[in-house]
């Protein structure tokens, strides 16, 4: 055990994985938290690296933070994943815990790209885009059932992760087997393009989410078989402080480690 403290990192994305890593490298305590026993095997199994499986909340907090001896937090988590980055900020705020977001870089736009914007998933469900499309969402299941409307009014598939959870979720917004399919990232630019052909699609949802989410070979196949790209934007929130780089993140563990 350590008789100083931990790093707390917010986890769940391939880059936390990365970060765990050198932070075990380099003989830094961390505790990593993830929502799913399935994101646990992004990390490598080291009785020096513990990785906590649950969704935290307000009341889960205290609890967590003083049973662990939390020093400082770095929040690694997906650039839509709100609720847990808005929980550590405020833990942080709560317990003076210092705080760094580290988040993926986003992709700059270029000359081209098929990509439409939008500031929500609500925001693009109550316009026209979709109508008449051959859409592929490309989403998480949490957001399927904002769908549910438009399984009549356009051709919808989904891709999700291979989950009962999420494949109920999928079938409770409306969507068939034959329009389903369960994959864990990463997906190559072939498997990608052999699925949108094979559904021939004519638009694609997706979150932007930066190169580790997949968002680049989507943006290169969009532009290659002429498919709409209709990307939410990440939610922006305040962060204390932030980073786009693995070595700023690690400086900040070493000092409050």
């Amino acid at each position: 055990m350590n008789s100083s403290g931990y790093i707390w990192l917010v986890g769940g994305t391939r880059e936390s994985a990365e970060l765990a890593r050198t932070l075990l490298a380099q003989g830094i305590a961390a505790i990593v938290s993830v929502t799913t026993e399935s994101a646990r095997s992004l990390y490598p199994p080291d009785p020096a690296l513990s990785v906590w499986v649950g969704k935290l909340d307000r009341d889960r907090l205290p609890q967590f933070l003083g049973d662990r001896r939390i020093r400082a937090i770095v929040d690694a988590s997906h650039p839509h994943a709100v609720e847990i980055s808005q929980l550590a900020i405020a833990a942080s705020r709560e317990f003076a815990l210092p705080y760094l977001r580290y988040e993926r870089p986003e992709i700059p736009d270029r000359e081209g790209d098929r990509v439409q914007y939008f500031d929500s998933f609500a925001a693009l469900v109550a316009g026209e885009t979709l109508a008449g499309h051959r859409v592929l969402l490309t989403i998480g299941y949490r957001y399927l059932s904002l769908f549910r409307p438009w399984q009549r009014r356009s051709t919808l598939f989904a891709r999700i992760l291979p989950s009962q959870t999420a494949l109920q979720a999928a079938l409770d917004a409306g969507f068939t087997g034959d329009r389903l399919i369960a994959l864990r990232p990463p997906i190559s630019l072939a498997l990608e393009r052999a699925l949108w052909q094979q559904w021939q699609l004519t638009a694609v949802v997706t979150k932007a989410s930066g190169s580790p989410g997949g968002e680049h070979i989507k943006r290169q196949l969009a532009a290659e078989l002429g498919i709409d790209l209709l990307a939410i934007r990440r939610p922006q929130l305040d962060y204390p402080q932030q980073t786009q780089t693995i070595d700023r993140a690690i400086a900040f563990c070493h000092h409050y480690r």
